[in-house]
């Protein structure tokens, strides 16, 4: 066994080559999101092992007892002639050396400098090493960049009690309004009050919390959550928390039978309704029970029914805590949610303009983006460490962009005379799509003919033909429909007749006589 006092001094020198080594990872330019969250991440690897490395050395340093036996070890010995401690040290380490005698002589620090190597990629172009930090993310958060919530959109819109449904772009939305107050609470509260939505809140949670975590590796979000537990706690307690009480409670006890149907003492049975309570007074059933109950000391109370008389007053506040703590996780999960949304505000906007500028793009730009992005970057040149190739690079890294405009396929803002002569600072709604919003007026004649314009028509059960070109109102479209019936064109609600199928020999055939054929197999 090594010398405590050799730990020690070994366990100082790895401290501070980490802390060497942390420098020169903070050091480093920062040109590109992924150089920055690649060296975030290192840096957070190397506090972790300083971390341990510190607490190693508090607990030798705790250790007096050891530590005083070593030094009476190598202390002068009483009679000065005297080696036999120095030859049995020297046999030790003779030994261990003939045991291991491939050992390396500070590999601690041929580890660290592999671990802090960036050109440790090999030679053979057919070989390609992954990105851990890459690895971390999904295709949607973009390398750290914007947040995945589709999985939670969905969950949302499958809430018990919702009302109305959300598309992604107003769920985002909803989650920025958490900067001005508690997030969900346009939710009614029934809905907030149910079982779904704890789930839903607290894997919203757990999705926030991995993500700060992956996005902010140096920041310490731990200390920060339990900054927000002490101020959950505190308005728990206060008045503010009567919101998560349900306010059916009390009512469903208002009468001795309560409110839900008539109860049955002998039978220990609720009944909904009085005819059926009067029916079953003749039944042996309850002939038996009643005369069990007559005979024992004192009737078993109703479950579902009113407190007793002599402790009601206590009953009531038990059961009016008890049902405000069976909301306290949802509660709890909420508040927690609310203050990661707003640490991640920035992150959640710069996801909502990606998310805009996806709807915009057309199917074959998407096609290039992803190849783009799937394509390796190149190396960063090592021989513009100058000053003039850095302030270069810095500059056509920035994206000026004041005015907001829409960015295109290369990831720039649009000049702003495109800007203008497309009108894409005009905003079209329509109703029949759900009142979703158009930019341009290309775009909103572009979507008459889109999957979203003809589903929200065949809600209507009206055809989507050229009659209703450029109608947006839902009353506007039912009062066209009639005035084109009242004037006998009855032939645009001949669906089936007008819409016509091509097959795969290019003859063509109307809807009904397509499908006619194909059921019975002869396309």
């Amino acid at each position: 066994m090594d010398s405590i006092i050799e730990v020690q001094r070994q366990t100082h020198e790895e401290i501070e080559h980490l802390e060497r080594a942390l420098y020169t990872v903070l050091a480093k330019p920062q040109s590109t999101h992924q150089v920055r969250l690649q060296n975030e991440h290192k840096a957070a690897q190397l506090l972790d092992r300083i971390h341990s490395r510190v607490v190693t050395l508090h607990n030798l340093y705790e250790d007096e007892d050891t530590r005083k036996a070593e030094i009476e070890a190598i202390s002068a010995p009483a009679q000065q002639n005297d080696l036999s401690a120095f030859y049995d040290r020297l046999a030790k380490i003779t030994e261990h050396h003939t045991k291991y005698p491939g050992s390396t002589v500070g590999g601690f620090e041929l580890e660290l400098a592999a671990f802090l190597d960036e050109t440790q990629e090999l030679e053979d172009d057919e070989f390609e090493q992954d990105d851990p930090v890459a690895l971390m993310f999904s295709g949607e958060e973009g390398y750290g960049k914007y947040l995945d919530l589709y999985a939670n959109h969905t969950t949302y819109n499958n809430l018990k009690h919702i009302g109305k449904r959300l598309a992604y772009l107003q769920y985002l939305d909803v989650l920025l309004a958490a900067q001005s107050g508690t997030v969900h609470r346009e939710l009614p509260k029934e809905c907030r009050l149910h079982r779904d939505y704890e789930l839903y809140i607290r894997a919203l949670h757990a999705y926030l919390i991995s993500f700060m975590k992956r996005t902010q590796p140096l920041v310490d979000i731990d200390s920060q959550q339990r900054e927000a537990e002490e101020h959950f706690n505190k308005y728990w307690e206060s008045s503010e928390s009567e919101e998560w009480e349900e306010s059916s409670q009390p009512k469903a006890q208002e009468n001795g039978n309560g409110e839900g149907g008539i109860w049955c003492a002998a039978c220990q049975k609720m009944y909904s309704k009085q005819t059926v309570y009067d029916a079953h007074l003749n039944s042996k059933k309850h002939i038996k029970a009643s005369q069990k109950l007559v005979a024992a000391e004192a009737p078993p109370a109703n479950p579902n029914g009113p407190p007793a008389a002599g402790g009601s007053h206590q009953n009531g506040e038990s059961s009016h805590t008890s049902g405000k703590n069976k909301h306290r996780t949802a509660a709890f999960y909420t508040h927690l949610s609310t203050q990661l949304l707003r640490a991640l505000a920035p992150a959640l906007n710069d996801t909502k303009s990606n998310v805009e500028r996806r709807f915009s793009l057309t199917a074959r730009e998407r096609e290039q983006e992803l190849l783009e992005q799937s394509k390796k970057p190149p190396p960063a040149a090592k021989a513009a460490t100058n000053g003039e190739g850095a302030e270069e690079d810095e500059e056509e890294e920035r994206i000026y962009n004041p005015l907001k405009l829409p960015l295109g396929w290369d990831g720039k803002p649009i000049p702003y005379w495109l800007y203008k002569l497309h009108g894409l600072g005009v905003e079209y709604r329509c109703e029949i799509c759900s009142d979703h919003v158009y930019m341009g007026r290309k775009n909103f004649e572009r979507h008459f003919q889109e999957s979203r314009h003809a589903f929200g028509m065949r809600a209507l059960g009206l055809p989507n033909t050229k009659h209703f070109h450029e109608i947006t109102r839902i009353e506007d479209a039912l009062a066209l429909a009639e005035k084109l019936k009242r004037e006998g064109r009855h032939e645009i609600f001949e669906q089936e007749t007008m819409e016509e199928l091509e097959d795969e020999e290019g003859n063509v055939y109307n809807r009904k006589t397509y499908e006619d054929l194909k059921k019975q197999g002869l396309i």
